[in-house]
């Protein structure tokens, strides 16, 4: 049983299956679901832009016009108005930057709790070129470039590296789930939350 609040947040790279565990939760659990690109993605719409190659502008253009830490001040902000309603668990999808994490860890300190996801390059690769979602499909090249970009720019390896708990997603859904579940287990976060 969850005795404080707990704010979970999920890191990796494209196709690492943080979409799969923050559904699940969400689903299974109930818990408030926050996406860091939802922001990313109602700004290219309010903008009239259309394409993957617009999403990575707009993000670029929103850290510079607003600070490197913008997605997380927002999600910080809806993250507590949650905990101020009653919620114990939130779920966070789509922590991609240091900057995002130094941000989220002075906020909520040691009721921070980051889940990286890895998986193989290629497996990797595979999943997202495999998905139909209409503003998440990429060619190869377009995903490696946004690979890169989240590398290079957003300085994305920093939080999968510092992250408190790694879980290598090679398999099948149902086994991430598994192991999602143990991990969670071990933190005394159960199905009764």
């Amino acid at each position: 049983m969850v005795t404080h609040k707990k704010i979970i947040a999920f890191v990796g790279m494209p196709g690492s299956g943080k979409g799969t565990c923050t559904d699940y939760l969400h689903g299974a659990h109930k818990w408030p679901l926050l996406h860091f690109g939802t922001m990313v993605y109602e700004e290219v719409q309010r903008r009239g832009l259309h394409n993957v190659n617009d999403e990575v502008f707009v993000r670029l253009d929103m850290r510079q016009k607003e600070g490197p830490a913008v997605l997380a001040k927002h999600i910080a902000a809806k993250t507590k108005s949650y905990l101020e309603k009653g919620s114990s668990i939130i779920v966070l999808d789509g922590l991609y930057s240091w900057t995002e994490y130094k941000y989220l860890k002075e906020q909520f300190g040691e009721d921070l709790v980051v889940i990286a996801l890895a998986a193989p390059l290629k497996l990797r690769h595979e999943r997202v070129l495999a998905r139909k979602d209409s503003h998440r499909t990429y060619t190869l090249k377009e995903l490696i470039a946004r690979e890169t970009d989240e590398i290079e720019n957003l300085e994305k390896g920093g939080p999968i590296a510092i992250a408190d708990y790694t879980i290598v997603n090679d398999s099948e859904p149902y086994e991430l789930i598994n192991q999602l579940d143990s991990l969670l287990h071990q933190l005394g976060i159960g199905s009764t939350n």
